[in-house]
């Protein structure tokens, strides 16, 4: 994930906070960034995010939701 001391960047689509609402998120131990029309998929297909977020592919949709 990107560190809160590097540039901000979402790690969905690399957008920083000049293009792009950013949001910070927490996941194992680590801080990053996700823009605010990226979050739906850290929501909804979490494995979308894997190479970017690590652990990601472990990580389970919200209930009812298919891939």
């Amino acid at each position: 994930m990107t560190s809160v001391a590097d540039r901000p960047a979402c790690v969905g689509c690399g957008r920083g906070e000049s293009e792009a609402v950013l949001l910070a998120i927490r996941f194992r131990g680590d801080t990053g960034w996700m823009c605010s029309q990226c979050f739906p998929m850290l929501i909804h297909n979490p494995k979308k995010l894997a190479g970017r977020l690590e652990g990601a592919e472990t990580l389970r949709p919200a209930d009812g939701d298919h891939e």
